[in-house]
């Protein structure tokens, strides 16, 4: 499951970029740890850089020996998956890169690196990394390097960088939600067993959304700074056909695809002195707020959430 091996690094880097490099720093800081630099700071800069390629290397490393290890080699190859999924996978390509970038921006930008800096050797992160780890499914007979997957990743790395370009600020941003699904119960292996492997897999319960400042367009208005409008993708009844029919499905299996309009936060927008909880709201920014949504199904029918998680 190609794409899912890309939400779980997400996952990871999340984390592990979020905290590490913190004990290299705290005892140095004469500016408190959490506040961003107004000029720049080489010890900042330099445990940023030394923690990133740290970070990448160390995982390209074992995902070499944990993940690819167990199927054979091959000569490098290409794979088509572009029909899969619903499009899910590259969904979680195009936020994947999206967030990993952003976090490589903003962690320059703590070190008070230029702007330049912060959109070549920051904002292009996750695309580096991302295909990276592509080159190593091309040598993999399990899968193959995907041209599709590598231009979502673009699409997420192209989505943040011409954002900052074009107006300094991320007005739109991807952000993601979950809820759990009957569907793993019935193909676990694939699925997930357990509600966190679910997250990662099932992608029945994932939605990819597109989130909007409205004030951020409407600068003049009295829209509060941190109310967004979102729009959200997401698919039911995956993988079609592969459910184990020892277990009773939930209901008929019907696969459709669903679109979404709903409201939103943006957690950065929301105004605090701490530069603590500033940098918590930055971190968990890619979460998508349960809020009341209208839901649109490529089945022709509409359904309304008092809260779609």
């Amino acid at each position: 499951m190609i794409g899912s091996k890309k939400l779980h690094i997400f996952f990871l880097l999340c984390f592990l970029l979020s905290f590490t490099g913190s004990d290299l720093l705290r005892a140095q800081q004469k500016t408190p740890f959490f506040q961003r630099s107004d000029t720049l700071n080489k010890k900042r800069r330099n445990a940023v850089y030394i923690t990133e390629a740290s970070l990448a290397t160390v995982t390209l490393l074992a995902l070499n020996e944990a993940w690819y290890s167990d199927y054979d080699r091959s000569r490098f190859h290409s794979f088509n998956d572009n029909s899969e999924w619903m499009q899910m996978d590259k969904f979680g390509h195009v936020f994947s890169s999206y967030y990993i970038g952003k976090m490589g921006m903003d962690a320059l930008a703590w070190a008070g690196e230029s702007k330049k800096n912060q959109l070549l050797y920051g904002a292009t992160l996750g695309f580096v990394f991302l295909t990276a780890v592509e080159i190593l499914d091309g040598f993999s007979e399990e899968w193959g390097f995907s041209t599709g997957d590598v231009a979502a990743n673009a699409l997420g790395t192209g989505l943040l960088i011409g954002q900052e370009l074009l107006w300094d600020e991320q007005r739109i941003q991807i952000k993601f939600s979950f809820h759990t699904t009957d569907y793993a119960i019935n193909d676990p292996e694939q699925l997930g067993g357990t509600t966190l492997e679910q997250l990662l897999k099932d992608y029945n319960g994932q939605t990819y959304w597109l989130s909007f400042n409205l004030k951020s367009f409407f600068k003049e208005s009295n829209i509060p700074p941190w109310l967004n409008f979102s729009l959200g993708y997401g698919a039911n009844g995956l993988p079609e056909g592969s459910f184990d029919n020892s277990v009773e499905p939930p209901a008929p299996i019907e696969s459709y695809r669903q679109f979404f309009t709903s409201i939103d936060v943006d957690l950065t927008k929301i105004k605090t002195k701490s530069d603590f909880l500033k940098t918590v709201f930055n971190v968990f920014n890619f979460v998508k707020i349960p809020a009341p949504t209208v839901e649109y199904r490529s089945n022709g029918s509409f359904k309304f959430h008092f809260l779609y998680f």
